[in-house]
């Protein structure tokens, strides 16, 4: 299971049936999970957490120290879930103490070759970042969210659940869920009907989306208004409530 001539430090905790293919090199303080699978020529550097049932794939670099100038050699660290699926080339960088102290990735996420994700990110559930998409520092990324190849996301921006954004997107404002974006500089067209349908998503909600972004971000009446006629909405469905504080609470502004 784990080939002779990669190279496992001593300090890691390897959990059952990994296997580790030819040259790689599992560092300090690193624990990898049951049934993980190794290729050959990836580096792992702690301190990192991975999960169970992960696949990584060769050449990726996962758990390396942040790209950041003002880091300064402090402990910080990469938690992966489950189940994640990681391409070649994929990089994933630690934390650091001006942000979280660690980048935090969930799982059954699918990282195409050369997506990269920087410090202090986190990334939930059942994401997929297509071909080169990267993540610059403290970026927020929600579950079932996509990604398009070469998509560059500006540091402390935030995407949300079950958005997708398009192929070559330069994101420097917030994605709010449930949206489709697109473009440099990157702009929102509605909401993501076909992909929130091959989820479950009723036709109901999905219109309900539908009118709180037609509200909350085209309309031209003020805030109070738009909320006051949102209510029942957000009463009713979790997911307009979702939708609605996203907007709200954006710091770095919603890309419309």
């Amino acid at each position: 299971m784990i080939h002779p001539s990669a190279i496992i430090d001593p300090s890691a905790c390897l959990g059952r049936n990994v296997a580790i293919g030819a040259f790689s090199i599992i560092g300090a303080d690193v624990t990898i999970g049951d049934d993980c699978w190794i290729g050959p020529h990836v580096v792992i550097a702690g301190p990192a957490t991975i999960g169970r049932e992960n696949k990584i794939y060769q050449f990726s670099s996962i758990g390396e120290a942040p790209q950041d100038l003002k880091y300064a050699g402090e402990t910080t660290t990469l938690e992966v879930g489950d189940r994640n699926v990681i391409r070649e080339y994929v990089t994933f960088n630690r934390g650091t103490s001006g942000g979280i102290g660690k980048t935090s990735i969930g799982s059954d996420n699918l990282f195409m070759a050369y997506s990269h994700v920087a410090h202090d990110c986190v990334v939930g559930n059942k994401c997929v970042f297509a071909n080169a998409a990267s993540l610059a520092g403290h970026v927020e990324v929600g579950d079932h969210a996509i990604l398009g190849g070469f998509t560059s996301v500006h540091q402390f921006s935030q995407i949300g659940a079950h958005a997708f954004c398009g192929l070559g997107s330069v994101i420097t404002q917030d994605i709010p869920p449930y949206t489709l974006a697109a473009g440099n500089r990157v702009k929102t067209s509605g909401i993501n009907k076909e992909g929130l349908k091959r989820r479950g998503f009723s036709a109901e909600l999905i219109r309900a989306l539908h009118k709180s972004y037609r509200l909350l971000l085209k309309s031209k009446q003020s805030r109070e208004e738009t909320l006051a006629e949102l209510g029942p909405l957000i009463e009713k469905y979790s997911e307009v409530d979702y939708f609605v504080r996203f907007v709200i609470q954006s710091k770095r502004g919603i890309a419309r």
